[in-house]
């Protein structure tokens, strides 16, 4: 089952994966298929005018990650299930081969996909992903618990949700009774915090195909680990952009530059 909503930008679409609805969209065109990754928190929405810069080159798809956007709640958040709903949407699609670009967890999901589909995969495009993220005292994402999930009106969740309405506001959910809700449930972004931890060292190195590091002066990849990043798998190179750790839109003109460089030679 699929269905396929078009807009002025990009196709909406969607269909079942163990079933639960998996939405994406596709920004079409002519060009090589390029698959983007969100992070924590985001969705596919938010690579619209990197899907802009790169086209008709690039053909940019995106999915609402598991638990994100318009795709439905997955009972786990493990990097398995996270793989196996990409792999999913390349099946469903009928991309044999892809590049894939990454931000944050969506950047490690890439990178560990390279590492077992190695096949599949021309190039990599990591953005603020490390290849070992230690989880030092509380979990980063451990303020969302605190957060209403949904409220019966817009008004009630804006007020509800205080200082943080100003990062989701824009993105809030009317379900069919009329309440309100955020694009994710905290819960759900709370548990898969805690399993994207850990050292991935192995699946970062795993592959050689060409792959661009992209890292804010002020992201969350110490400098030492972006020089060993770069020294320990082939065929790798950094860029470092003046943004902070969401680099693709803090600095979206310097980052589509770096990505459409990048592409050029791959």
């Amino acid at each position: 089952m699929s269905e396929t909503v078009r807009t002025n930008t990009a196709t909406r679409a969607e269909f079942v994966v163990d079933g639960r609805r998996l939405s994406y969209l596709d920004f079409g065109g002519p060009g090589r298929p390029l698959v983007a990754l969100h992070g924590h928190l985001s969705e596919a929405a938010t690579f619209t005018a990197l899907a802009e810069a790169l086209r008709p080159q690039w053909r940019l798809i995106a999915p609402d990650q598991r638990g994100h956007g318009e795709s439905d709640r997955a009972a786990d958040y493990s990097p398995e299930g996270y793989l196996g709903d990409l792999q999913a949407l390349l099946d469903h699609l009928a991309l044999e081969r892809i590049v894939l670009l990454g931000h944050s967890l969506g950047a490690i999901n890439a990178y560990q996909f390279a590492a077992r589909h190695p096949e599949r995969v021309d190039a990599l495009v990591d953005a603020e992903g490390p290849a070992a993220l230690g989880l030092e005292g509380a979990n980063p994402l451990g303020f969302l618990l605190n957060l209403p999930y949904r409220a019966p009106s817009r008004e009630a969740l804006v007020t509800g949700l205080g200082p943080a309405a100003s990062y989701f506001a824009d993105r809030l959910r009317e379900d069919a009774d009329g309440s309100w809700r955020l694009p994710f449930h905290p819960q759900d972004m709370y548990d898969s915090e805690e399993q994207v931890h850990g050292d991935h060292w192995a699946d970062w190195t795993a592959t050689s195909c060409p792959a661009l590091l992209v890292h804010g002066t002020d992201g969350v990849i110490a400098a030492e680990q972006v020089r060993a990043m770069v020294e320990r798998r082939a065929n790798t190179r950094a860029v470092e952009l003046n943004a902070d750790h969401f680099v693709y839109t803090s600095a979206p003109e310097a980052f589509a530059a770096a990505v459409r460089d990048f592409l050029a030679t791959v």
